[in-house]
């Protein structure tokens, strides 16, 4: 199944067109398309081992794919480095955060800073959006909480000034009111244009926020919609892989 919206490239910043991707033998993920547009999240969502970190992390440059383009802007980047593809506006923030604990706060956003596009995110305007990093940029990272380093993370990928923003695993170890707190900068980053492609394995949690969601079921596209769109049987059948009957009420026990 793939997503329609993706043969207007020309409308969305990043296009995914029949990605296939192999780690070794195993097909990770297999002839996937979605598109991304500018203020857009788009989530994916699958239980573990269906290929969406290897999806981010072959888009940002870090893995090749078999097969299939990833065109940015309708232009195909998929020969690019990932530092240029960097420059050219997709910045992703890692599982597991990949920050430099022995470095300050601040030292770990100004590697993000690093030949930064011009635009609406500089390390100031990253502190005014979380404002307790100012009074802390001096402390090193690896004295702080895993919610303080994933905010750490973000900030670091935003003053890059992206035009898609790649977030794996946002919520993943994290209390849940360190989550909610760190979705509630979101929409203040979709009102500066940014798309955001988020990979997420708390359903609720990509729903609630998600402009449309794809879901990944070993690899494959199992179910394409919008939040609005889908009921929570399709959505649970795509992403365990088992048979959804819609009921009617006089079916229902």
């Amino acid at each position: 199944m793939s997503d329609p919206a993706a043969e207007s490239t020309g409308l969305h910043r990043l296009a995914v067109a029949n990605l296939t991707i192999h780690h070794g033998q195993l097909r990770a993920v297999d002839d996937v398309s979605f598109s991304v547009g500018a203020s857009e999240v788009l989530a994916i969502i699958g239980a573990n081992g269906a290929g969406k970190s290897t999806l981010l992390r072959t888009i940002a440059g870090l893995h090749t794919q078999t097969s299939g383009s990833i065109t940015f802007e309708g232009e195909e980047i998929s020969g690019l480095r990932t530092f240029r593809r960097v420059r050219r506006g997709i910045s992703l923030v890692p599982e597991g955060r990949r920050l430099f604990p022995s470095l300050t706060l601040e030292e770990n956003i100004q590697v993000g800073a690093q030949k930064a596009a011009a635009g609406f995110f500089t390390i100031d305007a990253a502190y005014e959006l979380f404002p307790w990093m100012h009074e802390r940029r001096r402390q090193r990272v690896g004295q702080l909480s895993g919610g303080e380093q994933q905010a750490i993370a973000i900030a670091r990928a935003l003053v890059a000034n992206p035009k898609v923003l790649m977030i794996d695993e946002v919520s993943l170890g994290l209390a849940p009111i360190v989550i909610e707190r760190i979705y509630e900068f979101l929409p203040t980053i979709v009102a500066q244009g940014i798309g955001v492609l988020l990979v997420e394995q708390d359903v609720s949690q990509a729903l609630a926020v998600a402009t449309r969601v794809h879901c990944l079921l070993e690899g494959k596209t199992s179910l394409v919609g919008a939040p609005s769109e889908l009921s929570p049987g399709a959505i649970e059948a795509a992403y365990f892989g088992t048979t959804h009957s819609p009921s009617t009420p006089e079916e229902s026990p």
